[in-house]
């Protein structure tokens, strides 16, 4: 009896023992599981993709991540903003690696340099780095040199070796450097590597016999494999809608459509009476310009404010001081330039790291944006509101009131005025104010400018204003 009671008693401890044991193994192994997390650059290297990487390394930190990888795909972009995302991961305390699912070109060359290992596609890859215009042709030799020297800084970021063979010392990089410069220059000649007049790229296979590559994979699990991390969960970025909608936003095609939309509403606007729908579709189109790039970090208050200042210069000269002066030309001015400056990445009033290729898109893109905002608004001003099929025709008056049927809109005593004297109250270059008989009118010269108290002839009356001249004397 008693034995067989100390025999279930053992089976009873025997079977919570291997429970236990269980239970620490998986309380273990799930210990030891490490949190990889992934962001996918898959499109053009821009001011989103830069925004998008700072949010994930914020968030890999914040979780305490033990990889950081990088899923690449792209054929480049700007390099300002390549530099910046490659700066962040030399500066990342998390281990970072790449795979190149197919290409990694030009800024996504210097972004796969900087990571801590990488790895490739059968049939991608790395290389081609030269500078380019948005044609696709080279940009001159002071943009390949600042790119050169930082490819090179970036191989060098990964360290050197030192080995030791008999009674010599051998310096030996990790990435040589030459060959992140061939990437760029053609002219590198590097003996066995790199052909003098063709720029370095290379396969999975020359890479790694280069240093450029430790692993070819089929798939982000064989790279986790090769790295050594069996068990593992990743995490991986997804932007968010917002996200979306700002990296649409900021690309330099929408920017100058929506400058297009800012001119043309203003202009529409200042050929009616009132606050209309054209002043809210420029107001609307302001905002949708300018919040994306504040949000990116691009557009300043004080760049905003200075746009904001040329739109009221321009206001003044418009309904305050007729004709066009120094307040209508500062007012242009400030617009471009509020414009111009929220588009390139400067640091308030320094300057120093921008580059010129990225003012060149700058003021291309509004110049484009505003040429083409005058020419759209002429064209749908004509074809939208004054053609007699357009789809906005009964929103503008078309029927003509000829005098010779007896119409007129000028008052009687209005009319009266032609043959009168009086004083230029402004300038007028042409349009601007003047006295006849103690009342102030508004006035354009037939010829030339007039200037401020000189003597005026009313030579003819209009729907709403005099025209004049200077008097024979």
């Amino acid at each position: 009896m008693h034995k067989r009671m100390n025999k279930k008693l053992n089976h009873i401890l025997l079977s919570a023992y291997l429970l236990l044991a269980s239970a620490l193994l998986a309380f273990g192994a799930e210990n030891d599981k490490k949190l990889v997390y992934k962001l996918n650059i898959k499109e053009q290297i821009a001011p989103a993709i830069l925004r998008q990487t700072r949010q994930a390394f914020e968030a890999a930190d914040t979780l305490g991540a033990d990889v950081f990888l990088i899923h690449m795909n792209t054929y480049g972009g700007t390099v300002l903003d390549a530099d910046s995302i490659r700066t962040r991961i030399l500066q990342s305390p998390i281990p970072v690696y790449v795979f190149i699912d197919n290409n990694a070109a030009s800024a996504g060359a210097l972004i796969s340099i900087a990571c801590d290992s990488i790895y490739m596609r059968p049939g991608g890859s790395i290389g081609a780095a030269t500078v380019v215009n948005q044609t696709g042709q080279a940009m001159p030799d002071k943009y390949q040199s600042y790119m050169r020297s930082t490819m090179r800084a970036t191989a060098e970021a990964h360290g050197k070796d030192t080995i030791i063979s008999g009674n010599d010392t051998i310096i030996q990089w990790r990435r040589d450097p030459r060959i992140a410069e061939a990437m760029v220059d053609e002219r590198v000649y590097i003996e066995g590597v790199s052909d003098s007049g063709k720029v370095l790229t290379f396969t999975p296979s020359e890479a790694i016999e280069n240093g450029y590559c430790q692993g070819i994979a089929e798939n982000i699990p064989e790279v986790l494999q090769q790295v050594g991390i069996e068990n593992y969960e990743i995490v991986e970025y997804k932007p968010s809608f917002l996200e979306r909608i700002i990296g649409f936003l900021v690309s330099p095609m929408i920017s100058g459509l929506l400058i297009m939309a800012i001119i043309g509403g203003i202009y529409f606007e200042m050929q009616s009476p009132g606050i209309g729908f054209p002043l809210g579709v420029a107001v609307l189109a302001a905002v949708l310009y300018f919040a994306p790039l504040y949000l990116e970090g691009l557009a300043a208050n004080w760049e905003i404010l200075v746009f904001i200042i040329g739109i009221a210069l321009v206001a003044v000269e418009i309904f305050v001081i007729p004709g066009f002066g120094v307040p209508g030309i500062l007012g242009v001015l400030f617009i471009f330039a509020g414009l111009v400056l929220s588009l390139i990445n400067n640091v308030d009033f320094n300057f120093e790291g921008v580059e010129m290729e990225g003012v060149g898109v700058a003021v291309m893109t509004v110049v484009v944006g505003i040429f083409g905002g005058f020419v759209g608004a002429l064209y749908l001003g004509n074809k939208l509101f004054t053609a007699k099929s357009g789809p906005f025709k009964n929103l503008s008056l078309n029927t003509i009131q000829d005098i010779a049927e007896g119409y007129s809109n000028v008052d009687a005593s209005f009319r009266q005025l032609k043959g009168k004297t009086g004083m230029a109250q402004t300038v007028l270059r042409p349009g601007g104010k003047v006295v006849i008989d103690g009342e102030i009118y508004d006035a354009v010269a037939e010829s030339g400018f007039i200037d401020r108290n000189e003597a005026v002839l009313v030579t003819r009356v209009g729907t709403s204003q005099l025209y004049v001249e200077r008097p024979e004397e």
